[in-house]
Order: C-alpha cells, then structure tokens, then sequence
C-alpha cells in the first residue's frame, strides 16, 4: 500500500477539535502561577509545545493502533488514517513518535530552565503512557482506564506541573484548576466512548462507557462536565473574578442536554466541540481572573511586595489572609 493521504486527511487525523485538552491544562496552571505574581511567558510557552506535541502524538498513536488491530473499522467518528487505508501503518507510527519526541525535546527544556529535573521522568511516564493507552499488548485504554488516565495526565500533571515550572511550590488553587480541567477533559473522552459504545464491544475494547453502559456512561458525563463549575466557586474565596468562569456553562449545559437526549453515533459529534469551548473558555476566564487578583496584589509578575498597611483585604480579593514569600 502507497500513502494516498492529503494534507487534509493528515490534519484530521492529528483531530484538532482535541487541542482544547492540551492548552486549557497550560492556561490554567499559568494562571494559577499568575495569581501569586510569579506567571512566566517563556515557560508557559514551551509548557504549551509539550502538551500540544503530546496530545497530537497520542492521536496519531490511537490512530495507528487501533487501526492494525482492526477496532477502528467500523469508527462513526473523523476518517482515521491507518484504518482508511490512506497511510501506510508506519508511517503514521511515526508520525506519533516523531510527536512525541519534540514532546520531550522541549519538556527537557522546560525540566532544566525551572531546575526541576525530577520531571524528565514525569515527562517520560506521561510519554509511555500516551503510546500505552491503545498500544502494546495489553493496551490500558481498552480496559476501562481512559478517562483515568486522561484527569490525571491532561489534568493533574499538566495543569500542576505548568503552575510548579513557574512557582516551584502546588498552591491549592492549581491543585483546583487541576481537578476541573481534569474532569472535564475526561468528559471528551467519555463522550466520544460514549459515541463507539457498539462498535468497541463488538470489538472487545472495554472502555469506561462499555464498562457502565449507556444511561451510567452519560450520568457520569454530567457530573464530570460540570466540576468546573463548581471549582470556581472554591477558586472564588482566592479570588472573586473566578465566577465570571460561569460564562463557559451555556455551552457546557448545550452538551449535557445533547448528551442526556439520548443522541448515538454522529449526532454526538458536535458534544466534542461543546465541551472543548466549554472547557478552553473556562480555563481562559479563570487564568485571566486570577492574573488579576494577582497583578493588584504583587504589582507585576515576579516581584511580590513587601507587607504594608496599605496591602488589599479580604472583602477586596476574597482572601483571608495574606502572606507573602519571602524568597520564590
């Protein structure tokens, strides 16, 4: 077989309706950073080139797997390269690893700039476990962990380790940030399992959606869609602007009552688009509304002030304290 993929055929494949999963993590770790004054443009850049590299590493991978094992032949969902028969397997094979490796070239980078070296292995376990959720002999993915994997890596890991690489401590604000953008990153996962639900136990691909069935796959939709949400209202004791986040729900509710309508194969689709908005928009406003609270605290990026009388209260920003670090 001889590739007979356009450049379209390629660009679907790397399904950038997905991309919101890697740079909402980004933006809101910045953030989360940018509310202690401590936010750096440089690292977030290349916080972004590593999750963005990743998550198309771990499409072409899923492509490449699932296609040779035959799970994808039946897909209601974007033409995927190796099932069509458009590319050669291996050569989408390596377009996944040639991903990955810029992944790590630039999370290297990343790991020695903020002097923390210990995430090299973070970065590599993130890597292993990009390529392991539908390769391999006993792929993870097919056994339920997906959406596991995915609050934890696009999640915790990204928005956790972004907002350390900038402060070098975890606040309990990126820790939140981590479990709303985990939860509703998972909620795309879930909702696309939710759309091959037939075809993957035909085929023996035992996701989370298989695992629960229909109705409990799409209660459980709801719940991770809207843990956002109720994040901003914890993130509003550090800082108030924080619920203006709720401007993300009109499109977060449009794909629950998609969802929750009883919608299968293609009309699910659009559920994608709406939670990435929902989640990308979200991430924005919260990042956007901490940086605030955190540029009327610090008066600029990285250069905390010293404590005066004349420093904001809580009735101001919604914090019950205020103890600044002596050295960061």
């Amino acid at each position: 077989m001889t590739d007979s993929a356009a450049l379209h055929h390629w660009w679907e494949a790397a399904r950038p309706h997905t991309w919101p999963n890697a740079f909402a993590p980004v933006i809101a770790g910045t953030g989360a950073a940018a509310l202690y004054g401590l936010a750096d443009l440089e690292y977030a850049i290349l916080a972004f080139i590593v999750a963005w590299a990743l998550i198309i590493g771990v499409n072409f991978a899923n492509d490449y797997s699932d296609g040779i094992r035959g799970t994808d032949e039946d897909r209601t969902g974007p033409t995927r390269l190796t099932a069509a028969g458009l590319a050669e397997p291996e050569h989408v094979k390596l377009a996944a690893f040639a991903s990955f490796a810029v992944a790590a070239v630039f999370g290297i980078i990343l790991s020695i700039a903020s002097g923390a070296w210990w995430l090299i292995l973070v970065g590599a376990l993130c890597i292993a476990a990009a390529w392991f959720y539908t390769g391999g002999k006993s792929p993870y993915g097919y056994s339920g962990l997906g959406e596991v994997s995915v609050f934890i890596f696009f999640g915790l890991v990204a928005v956790i380790g972004t907002a350390f690489t900038q402060t070098g401590f975890v606040s309990w604000e990126a820790l939140l940030c981590a479990i709303a953008v985990g939860a509703i990153s998972a909620s795309v996962n879930l909702a696309n399992n939710i759309r091959d639900i037939p075809t993957d136990a035909e085929a023996g691909k035992r996701t989370l959606a298989v695992r629960l069935g229909d109705d409990n796959s799409r209660r459980l939709f709801t719940f991770l869609t809207l843990v956002p949400f109720v994040m901003s209202i914890v993130l509003a004791i550090s800082a108030k602007p924080a619920l203006a986040a709720f401007i993300a729900l009109p499109f977060a509710v449009a794909a629950i009552m998609k969802v929750r309508s009883g919608a299968e194969g293609k009309d699910l689709i659009p559920v994608l688009g709406m939670n990435g908005k929902a989640m990308l928009i979200w991430s924005v406003v919260t990042a956007l509304a901490m940086a605030s609270v955190g540029s009327a605290i610090f008066g600029g990026a990285g250069e905390p002030v010293p404590y005066t009388s004349d420093m904001p209260n809580e009735s101001d920003f919604g914090w019950s304290e205020y103890v600044p670090k002596e050295t960061f």
